[in-house]
């Protein structure tokens, strides 16, 4: 860099920025500015106080921004004129003046330099009316972005709330289902207490039932599905055999011993081995055996997937937890797919991709749950209730890539360029906000130094990378394109 020179107002005047300005006005400017040259050098570093306004008068400028332990680059430009630095610096204290990217000449090149207190006197001074414009339009657009994405999170909120509570509904009313009925059973095996205690039972005989106990136990825990053809087939023939054989409520057993995997070979030898040839009492009290057996397994399995819904509802919420910790992705994305389970259907088909060695990342792991709930909504929503929606996980280099893909239409061409837009969604209205993938963005670039990607060739994916060594807070700052003739940031 050398020192600075006193610019030219015919100069200012070829440039787009100047070229209706009044010869006072380009005047005014190069008394306040000054023109500095460069080499092949860093001009400012993203985070830093936002000090100077840079017009390129001729070179060629580097934007890039941080992700990870890699610099991305967003913008390189040769054209005259445009601008970067400290470009919302009439904002004042409104907003932090920071630099939100890192500028850099990738040859020797010229700027105008403008101190940032003297732009904001600037503009605030020649364009009060445009001031006011664009304070209003800045801060505006940010409360009602903001307003609007906390009404998006509240109607996600009910949105999950409503799925969780059909999720929870359903192991609830089995648990209490089966219990009812064990309570049953329960009174129907006290009284084989007296049927058994008028039996004379030899030992061999009491093994041998207990053996067909056990093996009816175990075949009961490890049957198949069978069609309602094959299962109507079975009960059949068991309901003749046992009627054959003067078994009472034949039906009844028929149907409990085809649903434990039990068939005549096994009630041949539960005949054999009843004491005083009392078919019907042994084979009974087998059938509550068996019947009581599965109940509680049924209650055991009901209470199991309510302590998952809360455990994944806890993971999800992350409301007893620290919000920026260490968390395993992998399990960030179950619970998010435990409290979408409902949105997402019978119609999708779930495919999960993990590194079994994917290694933990200190994250804000509430917030990345937002973002895989938008994700996957899009996803869903894209494929209109039938489909295959994946989800992969997997280290690549230095950072964790999560890959959410659906087999809906993708989107097209002519959209893609927007789909980040604040407020841009090819929803119907009143169904979306247009803020997800906005929202979505903020927090991975701006809070985790990561990066979002969409890939639509044909299928549709978002690829989300967050590196595994950041600094505790966030940055600031966009890798989203900018306005084609400036350089922002």
């Amino acid at each position: 860099m050398n020192g600075g020179q006193r610019c030219d107002p015919e100069e200012l005047r070829t440039l787009f920025l100047f070229e209706k300005l009044t010869e006072e006005q380009l005047a005014w400017i190069c008394g306040i500015g000054t023109v500095r040259s460069y080499g092949a050098e860093t001009i400012y570093s993203e985070n830093t106080p936002a000090e100077v306004f840079y017009v390129l008068l001729d070179g060629e400028v580097v934007l890039t921004r941080r992700v990870g332990d890699d610099d991305v680059e967003l913008i390189r430009t040769s054209q005259r004129g445009v601008y970067a630095g400290a470009v919302q610096a009439y904002l004042g204290d409104r907003v932090p003046q920071v630099y939100s990217t890192s500028f850099r000449t990738s040859r020797p090149s010229r700027f105008l330099e403008i101190r940032a207190e003297d732009f904001g006197n600037l503009v605030g001074d020649w364009f009060p009316m445009a001031l006011h414009l664009l304070e209003g339009l800045f801060l505006g657009m940010e409360n009602t972005r903001e307003v609007i994405a906390q009404r998006e999170r509240l109607m996600a909120l009910g949105s999950l709330s409503a799925g969780l509570t059909h999720e929870l509904n359903n192991p609830a009313a089995s648990a209490l289902r089966a219990t009812s009925v064990l309570r049953e059973r329960v009174a129907a095996l006290r009284d084989t207490i007296h049927f058994a205690a008028g039996l004379t039972v030899s030992p061999e005989a009491l093994e041998r039932l207990v053996v067909l106990q056990e093996e009816a136990l175990r075949r009961s825990a490890h049957v198949g599905t069978l069609g309602p053809l094959e299962v109507s087939d079975r009960e059949d023939a068991l309901a003749d055999w046992l009627e054959d054989h003067g078994v009472q409520g034949s039906w009844e057993l028929a149907a409990t011993f085809v649903q434990a995997g039990v068939g005549e070979d096994w009630l041949r030898e539960a005949a054999t081995a009843a004491p005083d040839g009392d078919i019907n009492g042994v084979l009974h009290w087998l059938a509550n055996v068996i019947v009581t057996e599965q109940l509680m397994n049924e209650i055991q399995d009901s209470t199991s997937r309510i302590s998952t819904l809360v455990e994944a509802a806890s993971q999800y919420s992350q409301l007893d937890r620290a919000p920026y910790q260490e968390a395993d992705v992998r399990t960030l994305l179950d619970s998010t797919l435990v409290m979408l389970a409902q949105r997402i259907g019978a119609g999708i088909t779930v495919e999960k991709t993990y590194d079994p060695d994917l290694p933990t990342l200190q994250c804000y792991p509430a917030e990345l749950n937002q973002v895989w709930t938008n994700l996957i909504d899009n996803a869903v929503a894209a494929m209109e209730g039938r489909g295959r929606l994946t989800v992969t996980a997997v280290r690549e280099r230095d950072t964790v890539l999560v890959e959410i893909g659906d087999s809906g239409p993708g989107v097209p061409r002519e959209l893609r360029g927007r789909i980040f837009e604040p407020f841009f969604t090819t929803k119907p209205v009143g169904s979306g906000t247009g803020l997800g993938l906005d929202i979505s963005w903020r927090i991975v670039v701006n809070k985790h130094h990561g990066s979002l990607k969409l890939i639509s060739d044909p299928a549709t994916a978002f690829q989300v990378r967050l590196p595994l060594r950041q600094a505790a807070e966030g940055g600031r700052g966009s890798a989203r394109a900018q306005e084609p003739r400036a350089v922002s940031g």
